[in-house]
């Protein structure tokens, strides 16, 4: 009877051991999971602590996030982004992102920030969290003057080139499957292929492939509005409000000065010239007229 007794009590106590080292493991990967979901994003205080802010900009998305000749960031999103430094009071680090890789770089950490002329779309809003907006845009599409595309059906039976993860693949997949559709990575990448003829046009952003063209002899822009008029904001990782609404108070606030206006002058106007008014792409205070 004893021998059973001392049996059972060395079950119990291994299956007690058991459960304890059970919760404890469960515990910790509750913390651990806790944590990381806290650690996803950094307060304003905690960026204000640290002196630097992670902002995701395009490198080679002129004249909105490029990289010039002597290996700075410029263009309209990073005017913005230097102001969001300066009053931060923090230095910025720019990390160049994709299209694809925006979201990612959110729920990842590796930004705090995407400024990377991200359009607000019910799908991508699931995933991370749009401020204010500080830019309308639609979409545009340029070809070869050779082959000039003034109309979309001009595009069936030809090759339609668009970055991945941009409105343009949502757009021309969900609403005209009927185009063959040439994906690339980057922005380069893409208008790239257009030069070398291995797609007939390019689609993006309106403003985009206007300011390409006016720069690229040979090439125009044949539809320069298709889609709902779209709106560009900046985005932050998915909850964290603290950050979201220092970004809006500082949108309404720049308002005052016409700062986007400002910024279109310094950094569009080169560009486009007399092309573009300025009401058709700026948005102040987060108000879309």
């Amino acid at each position: 009877m004893k021998k059973i007794t001392k049996k059972l009590f060395s079950a119990v106590l291994a299956l007690t051991l058991a459960f304890a080292v059970g919760c404890s493991n469960n515990e910790g990967s509750s913390k651990s999971e806790n944590s990381g979901s806290k650690a996803a994003y950094r307060t304003v205080q905690e960026i204000k602590d640290s002196g630097k802010i992670k902002i995701g900009v395009f490198s080679d998305k002129n004249p909105f996030g490029y990289i010039d000749s002597d290996g700075k960031y410029q263009g309209y999103d990073v005017y913005f982004a230097e102001r969001i430094g300066k009053d931060l009071g923090v230095e910025i680090e720019y990390i160049s992102v994709e299209p694809a890789s925006r979201v990612e770089y959110l729920e990842t950490a590796k930004v705090d920030i995407i400024l990377a002329n991200f359009t607000v779309t019910d799908e991508r809003k699931e995933k991370v969290d749009f401020a204010l907006p500080y830019m309308k845009v639609a979409l545009g599409v340029v070809s070869n003057d050779n082959n000039l595309i003034t109309d979309v059906k001009q595009l069936e039976g030809k090759k339609l080139i668009v970055a991945k993860g941009t409105t343009a693949e949502t757009y021309f997949s969900q609403n005209h499957p009927e185009i063959e559709l040439l994906k690339f990575d980057q922005y380069t990448e893409t208008f790239n292929a257009l030069i070398d003829g291995r797609g007939d046009a390019l689609s993006t952003d309106n403003t985009e492939v206007l300011a390409w063209a006016l720069q690229n002899e040979g090439f125009t822009v044949g539809i320069d509005s298709i889609g709902a008029i779209d709106t560009i904001a900046p985005a932050v990782t998915k909850g964290n409000t603290d950050l979201l609404n220092w970004i809006n108070d500082e949108i309404k606030a720049l308002a005052e000065e016409e700062f986007f206006h400002k910024g279109f002058e310094e950094t569009l106007k080169p560009v486009y010239g007399d092309a573009v008014k300025p009401e058709n792409l700026v948005v102040e205070g987060g108000i879309v007229e």
